[in-house]
């Protein structure tokens, strides 16, 4: 019985009640017809295709007026709830055209966390009733997210290639050695990668985009170097410097801070810094709302201010 009277409600269209709100509320039918500006019939066949599809009586006529039979009642209070999540339903659209609200998911790999979210702050103080999620995570972790459509767009050095994207260049990316400032070969100038055959590197973990890019460096010096521990982050690769246990490449917008606090150096090697592009993108295939669109706007012409 239960199964049969839902399959019937499904049944129910939004001008049936539509046209018996309009009946109750006038108490007749032509008052009804006029509120729609639809012929009187035309309210009569509505409701008789409503109470078809309920299987019970819904009005019941009376010397002053339609009144609703209990069964009625439920239904208009329905329709109510009804008209009501329709007019927040467009709200919530509304906000979205007007920029008002909306969601954005923005994906950050790990080395651009020192400045990104700078960025994005600024974007929402101008934006206040945006919801913003930011996730940060290394290249892998990243490209992995873009691809699945978990983010709306992201900020990353070179861009994916395995899939179709959009990206627009926000910044130079420069790479650096960094070593304790007491190192004997911070005070020597034009180093080669030869210079340093016997200083332990660190690296980060596989899939960093600056692992992937200090490897490319010793090849391309034809360089195998010292390998020493793989360390997850950027802030543990400093720490770890900091304490001697080798030096690292790493990107100079990581250690800016610590760089010109003297708790760092950056070593005077040859062709270097490396300097690469910070990229906006997304997938080509994603369609961003306003939100989106206001955010790829403002990131695309506002990025390169947050660099250290």
């Amino acid at each position: 019985m239960k199964e049969k009277l839902n399959h019937s409600l499904g049944r129910v269209s939004l001008r049936q009640l539509r046209a018996f709100q309009a009946l109750l509320q006038a108490r007749t039918t032509k008052g009804a017809a006029e509120a729609l500006h639809v012929t009187p019939p035309a309210i009569t066949l509505q409701i008789r295709e409503l109470e078809t599809a309920i299987g019970i009586p819904l009005i019941e006529r009376h010397p002053d007026g339609v009144q609703p039979t209990e069964a009625g009642a439920e239904i208009r209070n329905t329709a109510i709830r009804i008209e009501a999540m329709l007019a927040e339903t467009a709200d919530l659209i509304e906000n979205l055209k007007g920029l008002e609200g909306g969601k954005v998911a923005v994906g950050v790999i790990s080395t651009a966390k020192y400045f990104a979210p700078m960025a994005i702050a600024a974007f929402a103080k101008d934006h206040p009733g945006i919801d913003i999620s930011l996730k940060v995570g290394n290249r892998q972790e990243t490209i992995r997210s873009l691809e699945g459509y978990e983010f709306d767009l992201a900020i990353m050095g070179r861009p994916p290639s395995d899939f179709a994207i959009d990206s627009t260049p926000i910044g130079d990316h420069p790479h650096v050695i960094i070593a304790p400032p007491e190192h004997p070969l911070t005070e020597r100038e034009g180093l080669t990668f030869a210079d340093l055959a016997k200083e332990t590197f660190l690296l980060r973990e596989p899939g960093s985009g600056t692992r992937i890019l200090f490897q490319d460096q010793l090849k391309a010096a034809g360089f195998s170097g010292k390998l020493g521990m793989e360390v997850g982050s950027n802030e543990t690769i400093k720490q770890a410097v900091m304490a001697g246990l080798g030096i690292a490449m790493i990107s100079a917008h990581t250690v800016a801070a610590e760089v010109a606090d003297k708790r760092l150096a950056i070593l005077d090697v040859e062709n270097l810094p490396v300097v690469r592009t910070w990229y906006l993108v997304k997938r080509s295939e994603k369609r961003l709302l306003p939100a989106g669109e206001a955010m790829w706007s403002f990131l695309s012409a506002h990025m390169k201010d947050f660099l250290p």
